[in-house]
């Protein structure tokens, strides 16, 4: 049994990018080469596989990888295909957001799922949509395609599609209107059934603490500021999803005090308009890298 850990990535897109800057985050160091399709990462023993995002299911499920970070269009829709494959998804990494909708063109009378009764839906995701008809107890034609999905009307090839949207320019372009959301998609963390050494195992363990650490500190930002110590309840009010704060003396203003606070939530710009006229002052925001509980 291998001794290093191997985790299968997309090798191109928007995913890849996310996959890549997140495990940097992590504190993995490595190097991605142009065109390369294995990275050894330097300060662990873990391997980096780049290859297609629908490869990456049959790598995970067959063992030949031990771990992946994939869609969850692609994760489902390889789970349909092949039911007696078994893995974990250890977590969410919430990137990489997606939908697959089906999509109609703009002058079709669309009154509802009932309207595609019938109509061939060209689409990349045939399990998916396939399962969606079938709750919405409607019976249309699939027309599989590999990929350019959305001119498939346009062409006259199929009556709608059922295509991932992103920010929907690309629906506009070819003058489709989304009507259904079939799936919300984001990235997952996953880790197959086979056996694994417990080294591997606490690998995972290890890359799960630091995505929820880096995660964790996403949704947060760190303040400090100046305040009145009169007004210094009121102040904090005003802060959205702030934690307990730390406050400390200011050298040379004995009305005033230092305030240190991590929000959990947006501050904007009427938030801090708002606390500065109530006499806060050097207010400072930062970003925070990670936050381990």
């Amino acid at each position: 049994m291998p001794s290093r850990l191997r985790l299968a990535l997309q090798k191109k897109g928007r995913l890849a990018q996310d996959s890549i800057a997140l495990l940097e985050r992590c504190g993995l160091q490595f190097h991605v080469k142009e065109s390369a399709l294995l990275t050894h990462v330097n300060n662990f023993p873990i391997d980096l596989l780049f290859v297609r995002d629908d490869d990456i299911p049959t790598l995970v499920f067959d063992g030949l990888c031990d771990g992946g970070i994939i869609g969850t269009n692609v994760l489902l829709e390889a789970s349909l295909r092949f039911p007696d494959k078994k893995y974990q998804s250890i977590l969410t990494l919430d990137n990489a957001h997606c939908r697959l909708v089906i999509a109609v063109p703009e002058g079709m009378n669309y009154k509802g799922p009932s309207s595609l009764e019938g109509k061939r839906i060209a689409t990349s995701y045939p399990l998916l949509l396939t399962e969606y008809l079938k709750k919405q107890h409607v019976s249309a034609p699939t027309l599989i395609l590999s990929g350019s999905v959305e001119v498939a009307p346009r062409m006259g090839m199929a009556d709608a599609i059922c295509d991932l949207v992103s920010s929907g320019q690309t629906l506009e372009e070819n003058k489709l209107i989304p009507v259904e959301t079939v799936l919300e998609s984001q990235a997952s963390l996953i880790r197959g059934e086979h056996a694994i050494t417990p080294e591997q195992h606490d690998l995972f363990d290890m890359l799960a603490r630091r995505i929820s650490a880096v995660q964790h500190a996403a949704k947060r930002k760190y303040i400090a500021f100046h305040a009145p110590k009169s007004a210094l309840k009121e102040i904090c009010e005003q802060l959205p999803g702030v934690e307990s704060p730390t406050v400390l003396p200011l050298p040379g203003d004995p009305d005033k005090v230092v305030v240190h606070v991590v929000s959990t939530e947006g501050v904007f710009w009427k938030t801090l308009e708002t606390i500065q006229s109530l006499g806060a002052s050097s207010i400072l925001i930062l970003p925070i890298e990670k936050i381990l509980e």
